[in-house]
């Protein structure tokens, strides 16, 4: 390398050192075979409290059989975008499915379909909002909403988590009450596992004239009637609302879902770049997650949500015995708060070597001094799993 190159590269591992001296290290895992609450990980079988799989339809027999019939049908890829040759039959047909499943918070309801999460709140918030566009965003959001809230070049206030009385005053105290304005919520809250209040959320929005995007990426399956969602959870309705929905973690498959009033999907469809400006999403996984969506609705998608309720209860009893402090988490995830990077790391390393996978999440993800295990628990948990961590954890 050149005496340039040489600087470059030394400032990357300067930067990499520097990761390593905090323990903030990030490395992957290899899954051989299928996500599940039983794999096989980097050689080794383990029980995995890793993944987002709620229902523990990754891996489900049917949902693998329509993706292996949508390859069939549509071919291996979608070939273009979405306005330029590549939106198919099993994309219209599940945006439809959707519409009708998740829709019932608004009149005239219509979904629109991205290949990621990310995706779609950056197409929602860039969309939505721009210059002359006052954005009010949670405190403890996803980054996919952070990063789209910048990419908007919005006026951007953030409210203290969950406190609906800042954000009332934030609201009324905005300097151009003519503007748009935006409230940007998670609904379940992916490092400590509460829920938004929603209800009161929308009652701010009508208030004050406001779009409220919820990102429902942790509630789309498994909260709410049949699994229709947060919104469905808590029966609100306001043409106010703007729903994105994931399709990777509950339905167990990949994608993710706009759904709102027709006429904001179809400006959507007219000005959304991250929609306008990538290939579409391979037609067979949307046929497979048209397949996924019938589940969740089905009465097994009950008895999956039954089984994980039992799951949670169990779990909240467990981790109050621990010496640790859990987070009072009544969804699929228990955050168990350790304090420092390196005694989390250490408690994940000696949960590794009994095989059970817990992550261990530490800065920037959530604040300095809150490191946690992060257990994710699904429906292909069995009671026998969770005695299994239990005693881990007591052991330790």
């Amino acid at each position: 390398m050149t005496r340039t190159s040489d600087v470059l590269f030394d400032a990357l591992k300067q930067g990499l050192a520097d990761i390593d001296a905090r323990g903030l290290r990030r490395r992957r895992r290899t899954i051989d075979g299928a996500n599940s609450a039983h794999m096989t990980v980097d050689g080794r079988a383990m029980i995995g409290f890793a993944s987002n799989d709620y229902l523990g339809l990754a891996a489900h027999e049917s949902i693998r059989a329509a993706l292996a019939e949508g390859a069939s049908l549509y071919g291996a890829g979608s070939g273009g975008s979405h306005l330029l040759g590549g939106h198919s039959r099993a994309h219209a047909q599940l945006e439809d499915e959707l519409a009708a499943f998740s829709g019932g918070f608004v009149d005239d309801p219509r979904a629109l379909y991205f290949s990621t999460g990310y995706m779609a709140n950056l197409a929602v918030l860039t969309t939505l909002a721009g210059r002359g566009t006052l954005v009010f965003s949670d405190a403890l959001n996803h980054a996919s909403l952070i990063d789209g809230v910048r990419l908007s070049r919005a006026e951007t206030q953030i409210y203290p988590h969950a406190d609906i009385d800042a954000l009332d005053a934030m609201l009324d105290a905005s300097r151009d009450q003519t503007a748009t304005k935006l409230i940007v919520t998670d609904s379940v809250f992916s490092m400590d596992g509460d829920i938004a209040p929603l209800a009161r959320l929308v009652e701010v929005a009508e208030k004050y004239g406001a779009w409220l995007v919820v990102d429902d990426a942790h509630g789309f399956g498994v909260l709410g009637p049949q699994g229709r969602g947060a919104l469905a959870h808590y029966a609100l309705r306001s043409p106010h609302l703007v729903y994105v929905g994931t399709l990777g973690k509950a339905a167990g498959v990949a994608g993710a879902f706009v759904c709102a009033h027709a006429t904001v999907i179809e400006w959507l469809v007219q000005r959304a770049r991250p929609y306008i400006f990538t290939t579409a999403s391979p037609p067979a996984v949307a046929h497979a997650v048209s397949a996924s969506v019938r589940i969740i609705a089905s009465d097994e998608g009950d008895a999956r949500r039954a089984h994980l309720a039992s799951l949670i209860d169990t779990t909240r009893a467990m981790l109050k015995r621990t010496r640790w402090l859990p987070v009072d988490s009544q969804t699929a995830v228990q955050p168990l708060v350790i304090g420092g990077n390196d005694e989390t790391v250490a408690l994940a390393a000696a949960l590794d070597a009994q095989g059970l996978w817990v992550p261990a999440i530490r800065p920037p993800t959530v604040p300095s001094g809150t490191s946690r295990l992060r257990i994710s628990l699904s429906a292909a948990h069995s009671d026998e799993d969770l005695a299994r961590l239990d005693h881990a954890l007591s052991t330790l």
